[in-house]
């Protein structure tokens, strides 16, 4: 079915051939409407939060450097989700050359290590269910056999680094229970939140672009948390913002839908052609 025609977001992922296909699943916008969201569940687990805020890994601050942030994290997507087997080995020796820098010391209050898969499979649950909910949120509930698709092609979102296999649940089913089970233990304290805040209100970015975007930037991230991480954020909402937020994911999807897929992947299409062209000329990706 043609990306005008569709009427859910079941449709658009689903070829004539009755075939699922991620790529139809890969939304540029996303990144920008829930894409600090999704960090802030991320840094919600205390040696995820304090791995971050602790890196000594400057180079990929997003406060320090937040563009470059943002293309080695949309890359990272893009390659997982969208790219081939040889561009996930290279990406994955250039981001595990970052993360053995990222390690707990003496002085740190909770240990931690950016290659416990554990870890990493509780970022990659988090950019699953993110990825998820927007698409949800944009195009309306989606089928049974096209969940089930997708959470299958999301399993490279942890396997693409340390993530084992048979590490991922094993159905949506196992990965409810495990979600649920995880994010219990989900726990902001005030240094996390003092960086997370940074994010949210982008006092990272200069102060025209900050003065134009920051107060929209606070209202969809707000609006895609949990309830339980907006209180732990101090972030307020109501009833009447949820409208707002839901209406405007409403035209945005309606428009998206109706889009080229090239339109719509963009900019992770363009990341990951970027990602290509560095490798070609020998270029850092990360």
């Amino acid at each position: 079915m043609s990306a005008s025609a569709a009427e859910s977001w079941s449709d658009i992922a689903t070829q004539e051939d009755g075939n699922f296909d991620i790529n139809d699943c890969v939304i540029g916008i996303s990144a920008f409407l829930a894409g600090n969201a999704n960090v802030i569940m991320q840094l919600s687990q205390p040696p995820v939060g304090y791995g971050v805020v602790e890196s000594k890994v400057h180079s990929g601050s997003a406060l320090l450097h937040p563009f470059k942030r943002l293309r080695t994290t949309l890359t990272y997507l893009a390659v997982a989700l969208i790219g081939t087997d040889d561009d996930r080995r290279v990406y994955r020796e250039a981001v595990n050359r970052q993360h053995r820098q990222v390690r707990s010391s003496a002085d740190s209050p909770v240990s931690y290590n950016a290659f416990d898969p554990r870890l990493q499979l509780w970022v990659a649950a988090c950019l699953f269910v993110g990825f998820e909910d927007i698409l949800t949120k944009m195009y309306g509930p989606l089928d049974r056999a096209t969940a089930d698709a997708l959470y299958r092609e999301c399993e490279r979102l942890g396997t693409t680094l340390q993530v084992r296999a048979d590490m991922w649940p094993a159905d949506r089913q196992a990965f409810q229970r495990y979600w649920h089970e995880t994010f219990a233990t989900a726990s902001i304290d005030d240094t996390v939140r003092d960086y997370l805040m940074k994010i949210v209100d982008l006092r990272l970015l200069p102060w025209p672009l900050r003065l134009s975007f920051a107060r929209m930037h606070r209202f969809v991230t707000t609006g895609f948390l949990p309830p339980e991480l907006r209180d732990q954020m101090r972030l307020s909402w109501s009833t009447g913002q949820q409208r707002r937020f839901d209406a405007m994911l409403r035209v945005i999807g309606a428009v998206s839908a109706r889009s080229p897929r090239a339109v719509r992947q963009f900019p992770f299409n363009f990341y990951l052609w970027d990602m290509r062209r560095r490798v070609a000329r020998g270029r850092a990706l990360v």
